[in-house]
């Protein structure tokens, strides 16, 4: 059975594989065949609520399927910044969308599950104060010495400014995998426990692709960044 270092390991191998055992043997993308198994723990939230959040005609999804020191973030933050700037668009009238999946899926999480899951050693994030892996997650709130537009760029921060945050229920099947077997819970309880270590206000949603496309067909431009 897979243990915690397996939780980024079975991310990576597929997305429709979230929170099955690791079987080394099966091919990159096994399922993504035909009649695969669907894995149990995925979770199936079709919440179009955001939708009506979209606002104006400067709308765009910024896809997050690695973590790569929080990208996705920073460049939907600073893409509204320069919108307004270079056009003098109202800041309410420029939508970014962000969707969360695949290895980035702990980003959705808050400090406690990163504490009690050892996720910056996984991640092989350190804090350069100590030096030792973070115990927070270095997006979900500012430092305490941050200053000025510093503290724009965090989910919750990104969130109240009328950003849209969306999560991957395929991917989110990891966290809740995770705690059954971090902490002996059944499958329903496990994910009570995931759901309230989610960021308050990210939207989880059936897949990230189905996010990302639900948001193209909604009038946003597609970005994928590394």
């Amino acid at each position: 059975m897979p243990t915690r270092r397996d939780f980024l390991a079975s991310a990576a191998s597929t997305g429709l594989l979230a929170a099955l055992p690791v079987d080394r043997s099966l091919p990159p993308h096994a399922g993504e065949r035909p009649n695969a198994p669907a894995p149990p723990f995925a979770l199936d939230d079709t919440d179009l609520s955001w939708v009506s959040r979209l606002r104006g005609t400067s709308r765009a999804v910024f896809d997050s399927p690695a973590v790569s020191e929080g990208g996705a973030l920073f460049r939907a933050v600073l893409w509204r910044k320069q919108i307004n700037k270079a056009f003098g668009t109202p800041i309410e009238d420029v939508t970014p969308v962000i969707v969360f999946r695949h290895m980035a899926i702990p980003m959705v999480m808050d400090d406690a599950f990163w504490e009690h899951l050892g996720i910056g050693k996984d991640l092989k994030i350190k804090d350069p104060k100590t030096d030792k892996w973070v115990k927070r997650n270095p997006w979900a709130s500012a430092e305490p010495d941050a200053k000025g537009s510093a503290k724009d760029y965090t989910i919750p921060a990104f969130i109240q400014s009328g950003g849209i945050v969306l999560a991957c229920g395929l991917a989110f099947g990891e966290i809740i995998y995770q705690y059954t077997q971090k902490d002996k819970l059944s499958q329903a309880d496990a994910e009570k426990r995931a759901r309230e270590h989610l960021i308050p206000g990210i939207v989880l949603q059936p897949s990230g692709f189905f996010a990302v496309l639900k948001a193209q067909d909604e009038g946003c431009k597609f970005f994928l960044g590394s």
